[in-house]
């Protein structure tokens, strides 16, 4: 263990030299990603809160054909313009973007509804047009609510109860607490703090092999009276230690940037304190030896720094890939998905977000299997630093 300790020792003081790599690993993933969250988030919740507020500007054309709803919309806060607008017309000034819909009141709307008959109208928009489709489902929304208010009004102009026509009344009760609300916004979180803590030791171990060997350094670094496998263990810890570093910068950032995101004044809250921080890096922390054997074993196949960082980015993408799937398969936590390395520390960092209680089986699970495969990757490493075909 003291030649593993000394190459440790030895690794960590190099690559606090590389300022570029300490930038790069330490201060831009740990700290940008969490202030790009946190900023991407609040603009986000701003913007939807301004959209609901804004008042809701509406053109009409032919709007002389329906003065009542004209009236009501005007009532409910919308700024009716009045156009003069074919078809052709209409099409063109939204998909221009001049206007965010038009409104079309057909000749024969005021007849129909005299008539007892479904009246039309036609609501020019652009699907595509994500930031007008929010104003487009409140006109929708308003149009709806009046037409069910004539509605109701048909019925009891001839003498029927209108409660008839809606025999059942579903009421919403959402159980949610404002922990678990804050998740639907903190999907994100686990993903930025397994990527920086990769990210953190993804530099040193491609000098380990590729860039010691693209140095020259390599060959006489195994001739050193020390076993072979030594040498790789230390790299690989000093690997891991770079990791713990930015895996801590990363989860600090995000408690101390998450405090002043203001969720509660959406009734959500954040449970990202000073315990469930420490609890989200000891949950992390078994990854750290799995994604540094990993890159190391990787790095030792590839002939320079150039072609090792390329494969290594690529090898960012293996922990996220149970992530993607399971948010695009909807995969609820449980006992079996633990023991899927990097999904099974999503699903408990998700917990602790949503303030709910761990199963020690779980845990046990998660950090075993992960430990499990990292002394595999190690054992497969050591196997390989013990190969002449290293030195290329």
């Amino acid at each position: 263990m003291r030649a593993v300790f000394t190459v440790f020792l030895k690794e960590f003081r190099e690559n606090l030299r590389e300022r570029r790599t300490l930038i790069s690993a330490l201060i831009l993933g740990p700290l940008l990603g969490p202030l790009l969250l946190a900023g991407g988030l609040t603009l986000r919740l701003e913007r939807g809160i301004g959209e609901h507020d804004r008042p809701l500007e509406l053109a009409v054309a032919h709007g002389e054909r329906a003065p009542n709803l004209l009236a009501f919309l005007r009532d409910h806060g919308v700024t009716v313009t009045p156009v003069d607008y074919d078809e052709a017309t209409a099409r063109q000034e939204v998909r221009a973007g001049h206007r965010q819909q038009v409104l079309a009141v057909d000749a024969d709307f005021g007849s129909r509804l005299a008539a007892g008959l479904p009246a039309a109208l036609e609501l020019y928009a652009d699907a595509s047009d994500l930031a007008g489709s929010g104003e487009s489902m409140r006109i929708r929304g308003l149009i709806g609510e009046y037409g069910a208010l004539l509605g109701r009004l048909r019925l009891a102009a001839r003498g029927v109860d209108p409660l008839l026509v809606a025999p059942i009344a579903v009421q919403d009760i959402d159980v949610s607490t404002p922990a678990a609300r804050s998740v639907l916004i903190l999907g994100t979180l686990s993903y930025l703090v397994l990527l920086t803590m990769l990210m953190g030791g993804m530099y040193l171990a491609i000098d380990a092999t590729a860039g010691e060997r693209e140095r020259g350094s390599l060959e006489p670094l195994l001739t050193v009276p020390v076993p072979r496998e030594q040498l790789i263990y230390g790299k690989i810890l000093a690997t891991c230690a770079y990791m713990l570093l930015s895996l801590t910068l990363t989860v600090t950032a995000f408690a101390i940037l998450l405090r002043y995101m203001g969720l509660e004044r959406f009734g959500m809250s954040v449970n990202f304190g000073p315990r469930v921080a420490l609890q989200v890096i000891l949950l992390s922390l078994p990854l750290a030896p799995l994604g540094a054997a990993l890159m190391t074993v990787v790095a030792a196949y590839t002939r320079s720094y150039r072609e090792a960082q390329t494969y290594l980015a690529l090898m960012l993408l293996v922990p996220t890939l149970p992530l993607a799937f399971a948010g695009l398969m909807g995969l609820r936590p449980k006992l079996a998905l633990m023991a899927v390395p990097s999904l099974s520390q999503h699903f408990l960092i998700t917990s602790l977000l949503r303030a709910e209680t761990l199963p020690p089986s779980w845990v046990a699970l998660s950090v075993g299997v992960t430990l499990a495969l990292a002394a595999l990757l190690i054992a497969l490493a050591g196997g390989l630093y013990r190969r002449e075909a290293l030195l290329g």
